[in-house]
């Protein structure tokens, strides 16, 4: 089979339209080509992008995230199916190791919950940072240092996460001294349902991903 890129559109599209648009545009190469497609369409089922490519069945279906720009993303992907082969996962792998890590999922539905948690992710992440610059402004700390200090603690934090072998709960309980200012602020957060907030967040966004393949397919 021959060897070409295809690119069937970008994180985080907004609309069936828009998706349909970009896999339209790869019918013809595909077919004609026998590519290996790649999709990063959030909620677009393998299945109907087979369909909307004339029954091209060469097709793994990934989820990468922002930061893939300085190489330090995260990428799950999907690939099954009669036409893949060895060497298109590994092709996949070596395509996607260059922005980051990858993660094989075995289940296309788990895609949804992908893009859920981490495609959409650092967005969650940028919204905490600044909130917590807000806050160190309104301390009185100049912007530069609340916008350092806030995104040092946030990668030195996930950085640590990464390298101990303890869980998120126990590495969080170091921090909390009894009667400390780190309890008080999580207790406040706490009565303000801030990790529940979160989950449903994210719930949220498995939803919204679920309901974008639904359109394209029913478009």
């Amino acid at each position: 089979m021959a060897s070409c890129k295809v690119r069937t559109g970008a994180q985080g599209t907004r609309s069936a339209s828009s998706a349909a648009i970009a896999v339209s545009r790869l019918g013809n190469v595909a077919q004609q080509h026998q590519c290996l497609v790649i999709s990063i369409l959030a909620g677009v089922q393998l299945r109907t992008i087979g369909e909307r490519l004339g029954g091209h069945a060469r097709l793994i279906r990934a989820m990468p995230n922002l930061p893939a720009l300085i190489g330090a993303g995260i990428t799950a992907y999907y690939a099954a199916g009669s036409d893949i082969t060895q060497e298109d996962v590994k092709q996949t792998e070596v395509i996607l190791s260059a922005i980051g890590e990858t993660v094989r999922v075995q289940d296309e539905g788990q895609l949804n919950a992908v893009t859920a948690v981490s495609g959409s992710g650092p967005a969650y992440v940028f919204y905490f940072l600044e909130a917590a610059a807000q806050a160190g402004e309104a301390l009185g700390l100049p912007p530069e240092t609340a916008r350092r200090l806030a995104v040092t603690t946030f990668s030195g934090a996930s950085r640590l996460v990464s390298e101990s072998p303890n869980s998120l709960a126990a590495l969080r309980e170091q921090v909390t001294s009894k009667g400390g200012t780190t309890e008080r602020a999580l207790a406040s957060m706490e009565r303000d349902g801030v990790k529940a907030a979160i989950v449903r967040a994210i719930h949220a966004a498995n939803e919204r991903a679920r309901e974008l393949g639904d359109e394209l397919a029913r478009s």
